[in-house]
């Protein structure tokens, strides 16, 4: 009878430890978490405080119980395991409750103990009324000061998917809220142009940002916290990202990576290969720039679950790695990525891409209730290759950033896009999907019919030709930018510079294809910039 211990719970060790019973009947499956709870949606605590899950029994996956009545599975809450005797092949656990310790011997051993929030050291992070969101418990203490202070306003400290969240359920509550951000932007792993309609539509919301503000502490003064000594508020929530829990792992002996989690192979075997490890707490493989990274997501983290169980059951399964899929919701709007940013292709030193923006409507503009996407694709040249896709909108962002990711997990290309056959009704789609565009204007790219600029990396004495109409052009337009409207193009000719590039923009960028594809069959040098007027207003 094989024995399994796995440490610690929700996502990744829950997975694994039901994937095991599944593939082995016979083995003794031991759960220890050292929190009340061992599988809960930690993805739905914002919602919950903000009241959108009105009731915490929803937030509750499965209870020690259901564990041994369904899978026969020992689960052992409020018990942490302390420590590892690689050689002796045990593992010493302590009763939060008591403080009993006792030791366990296993066959495998699973470590699941996820990621802790960023705490850093600065002064009054440990008052009451500043908080950190990873559990129920963390809920219930931060709706509990709310209720028992009355609370107007709240701080939060951080822009990524905690921090967003959190201001939006704030609002929802109907408190004031700023928001500190270290940085010029949110969603810092997102391409800085992709998150500017973002911060008009927090602002439009109600949310004060301010960027470039670093938190340097929190004092009390009378009944009210202060942050930063300025910012007089109820109540802070610390969003500034998350570490993985590795001090078991390297109390152990257990090799780290170069960014601070678990070092794992394909089959998440740890350096010892008796030892496991999943979810937030390991590095994975980044199969977009081929580095290691840290990525807390809870789908990874599902699937590593299942690969150990499947290595440990005797099957040959390894993780592919990850491509970095994730939406995040923040009132009507979503803001989606999958595969590489410009960001992370840059830091791993890869510059052979091109990239394509483009504003369609959702569906069909005839239909009502069009809504305007913003996507951002990203190709490696000359092969086509979809290396990543950036989407921002108030509706079917999840959908366009789903096909993608499939696609790009089968080394998709931009001629795949091209092809794509995806729904169409006009309550839904067009007959020329948003996704095939990407893939049209990326493929006339590559095959020589569509020159590309970018607004970012134009020459200081670029000639740039705007071809909307007048009216357009009077509204605003780019410094130096010469207007000839695209109807009036073939007749104005000669009024063109012939021996330099023409960098040619639009709104959007439709009529900039019409004009370029003039301009080359007449001899110019022509340019599409891509994404037209409404890309120019993106940029930071």
């Amino acid at each position: 009878m094989k024995k399994v211990i796995i440490v610690g719970g929700v996502a990744g060790g829950a997975s694994c430890a039901a994937r095991l019973r599944r593939l082995d009947e016979q083995a003794r499956i031991t759960i220890y978490d050292r929190g009340p709870f061992v599988s809960f949606a930690n993805c739905g605590l914002p919602y919950h405080v903000g009241g959108v899950i009105p009731n915490e029994a929803s937030l509750l996956l499965a209870s020690p119980q259901l564990f041994h009545d369904r899978f026969r599975i020992d689960v052992l809450v409020y018990h942490e395991v302390v420590s590892i005797q690689r050689e002796a092949k045990t593992v010493t656990v302590r009763n939060v409750l008591t403080g009993e310790q006792f030791d366990d011997t296993y066959d495998s051993l699973v470590l699941s103990p996820g990621a802790a929030p960023l705490k850093p050291e600065l002064p009054g992070l440990d008052l009451p009324g500043v908080f950190t969101v990873r559990s129920i418990p963390d809920t219930r203490d931060i709706r509990g000061w709310i209720a028992k202070t009355n609370a107007k306003h709240a701080v939060v400290a951080g822009g990524g998917f905690i921090g967003l969240e959190m201001a939006e359920n704030l609002r929802h509550l109907g408190l004031e809220v700023t928001l500190v951000q270290n940085g010029p932007q949110v969603m810092i792993s997102m391409d800085a142009e992709m998150v500017a309609p973002l911060h008009t539509h927090l602002e439009k919301n109600g949310i004060q940002l301010l960027l470039n503000t670093a938190l340097t502490g929190v004092s009390q003064r009378g009944d009210l916290l202060v942050v930063n000594d300025n910012l007089e508020t109820d109540l802070v929530i610390l969003g500034l990202g998350v570490r993985p829990e590795t001090s078991l792992a390297k109390a152990a002996g257990l090799t780290l990576g170069k960014r601070g989690g678990i070092d794992v192979d394909s089959q998440m075997r740890t350096s010892d290969p008796t030892i496991f490890a999943i979810g937030d707490a390991v590095e994975v493989h980044d199969l977009l720039t081929d580095t290691d990274i840290l990525l807390a997501l809870a789908g990874p983290a599902n699937r590593q679950g299942r690969i150990a169980a499947d290595v440990i059951a005797g099957r040959d399964s390894s993780f592919r790695g990850v491509q970095g899929t994730a939406i995040c919701g923040l009132f009507d709007f979503a803001i989606a990525q999958t595969g590489a940013t410009e960001k992370s292709l840059k830091r791993a030193g890869i510059s052979n891409y091109e990239k394509v923006y483009l504003h369609p409507k959702h569906h069909v503009g005839y239909y009502p209730g069009a809504q305007t996407l913003h996507l951002k694709l990203i190709f490696s040249k000359p092969d086509g290759r979809i290396l990543g896709m950036q989407a921002i909108g108030t509706t079917d962002v999840a959908r366009k950033v789903d096909v993608v990711s499939a696609l790009i997990q089968k080394n998709g290309t931009v001629f795949d896009l091209e092809e794509a056959e995806l729904c169409y009704a006009p309550q839904f789609g067009a007959a020329k999907d948003a996704l095939n565009y990407a893939g049209f204007i990326a493929a006339n790219h590559l095959r020589g019919d569509l020159p590309l600029s970018q607004w970012n990396a134009l020459p200081a004495d670029a000639f740039i030709l705007d071809v909307r109409d007048e009216d357009e052009f009077t509204e605003g337009h780019a410094s130096g930018a010469v207007n000839v409207p695209l109807p009036q193009l073939r007749d104005r000719l000669s009024e063109l510079p012939e021996n330099e590039a023409l960098h040619v923009y639009c709104g959007v960028g439709q009529r900039a294809y019409y004009a370029v594809r003039i301009l080359m069959q007449h001899g110019f040098d022509a340019r599409d910039i891509s994404g037209g007027w409404i890309t120019a207003g993106m940029m930071p």
